[in-house]
Order: structure tokens, then sequence, then C-alpha cells
């Protein structure tokens, strides 16, 4: 059972949130950030998915700071769309949006963990480093092809963290890669032979690698199981 909820920011922002819940009791709940192509059917089938594992998953709109309700594809206008957003994109402002969701997501009394994709990716890996600060203390974070986590690869989690990356991957060198590896021997760190950027992407032939996508995700389930449920 799935269904939009409405959240409002520390700064009064009103933003929507896709919530997928479990058919029983949940086990934890998760927080489930975007890539940047909204909360698409993809994200929802994601949602879905650990929602079918039994967490209560909630992923908030961040792009409705710009246009609510926007859905994009992966390919031609939609993907001109979604790169002319990328750059008015702030973690910071998106931790704020984050944190709503934590915060409805504590209703659960659960444990809490937080995933998220590319973008995502890397917000996900700043709420384990920058959470506290919003009141945020997750259980564990999980990170796919966190764009850019170079840059703040030296910053301090504050709960245990995955972090899936393809070895084909042309938006994430290595340098970026083993800058986290460096800093933080502790974060479980796989990378993925013949997988470019995007390898979860199930609806996008081009990037979509099932081979990792089905590994990762197993990897993830017990990782998020172990820390939260």
């Amino acid at each position: 059972m799935s269904d939009w909820i409405k959240l409002k920011a520390s700064d009064g922002h009103e933003l929507s949130a896709y919530v997928a819940n479990p058919k029983g009791e949940p086990i934890g709940a998760l927080v489930l950030i975007q890539e940047i192509y909204g909360v698409n059917a993809h994200i929802r089938s994601v949602a879905d998915g650990y929602a079918n594992d039994g967490f209560l998953v909630i992923a908030p709109a961040i792009f409705d700071r710009f246009e609510p309700g926007l859905e994009l594809k992966y390919d031609g206008a939609d993907q001109k769309r979604a790169m002319e957003l990328y750059p008015k994109l702030n973690p910071d402002v998106t931790l704020l949006d984050v944190a709503a969701a934590y915060g409805e997501a504590k209703k659960t009394g659960k444990g809490i963990g937080v995933i998220g994709f590319c973008y995502g990716g890397l917000v996900s890996w700043l709420t384990a480093t920058r959470g506290e600060k919003l009141k945020m203390q997750p259980s564990c974070c999980v990170c796919y092809y966190p764009g850019g986590i170079g840059s703040v690869a030296k910053e301090e989690p504050s709960c245990p963290v995955m972090i899936h990356f393809g070895a084909n991957d042309d938006h994430i060198g290595k340098d970026q890669v083993e800058a986290v590896r460096a800093a933080h021997p502790e974060v479980e760190i796989f990378v993925y032979e013949g997988a470019g950027h995007a390898f979860n992407r199930d609806v996008d032939p081009a990037h979509y690698n099932a081979a990792a996508a089905k590994l990762a995700r197993e990897r993830t389930l017990a990782f998020l199981k172990t820390h939260i449920a």
C-alpha cells in the first residue's frame, strides 16, 4: 500500500513525499533519496520493493522546491531538464527535506536507514556526516554511485555506511572511490566490474546491469536488516 503525504521542512517549505507501507508491522523505516529525475516511477518501484521487504519507506520530493510534482524520464527533453536542475540543487538544503522525511519516519518508533541514488547517494553520505545538526541519527546509510563524494570524503559519518560504485562509472572517477577508502577503511565499499553509472536503474537499458543490481541489493538488504531490523 502506498500514498502521498505532505511534509514541512524546518525552513517552512512544504513538500510531498511518497510513502510505501509494508503489509504488516514495519521492521524499520527508510528514507529514500531520489536521483535528479524526481520521485518518478522507478524511485517509487524501489520504495515499493523495500516495503515488500518489511520497511516503511518515505521518499521526499526534493524537486518540489523548484516545481511540485516534477517527474522526469531519462532521455530527450526530460534529460535536458534534469541537467538544468542539477546545478540548482544544494545538498544542505536537500538535507532539510530529508530531515522532514526522517521526522515522519521516527513515528514508527523503529530504527531508520537512509538510502540514496546518484545525487541522492551523495546526500545519503551527507546525512551520515551532517545529519546530527538536523537531529538525524540514522542507524545506517547506503549510497549508490554518489557523485561528488570525493570532495567530502574526509567528513566523519556518525553511523555505518555502505557504498556501491560501478567500475566503469564515467561520472565518478576511481580517485573518488579511493578517497573514501583511504579516509574511512571502516566503510563498506563495493565496486562492480562491468557496471557503469546508474546500474540499478532497471527501466533504463542504457545503464542497467542486472547482475550488479541484484548483488548490490542483496548486500544492501542484509546491511539494512543488520543495523535496523
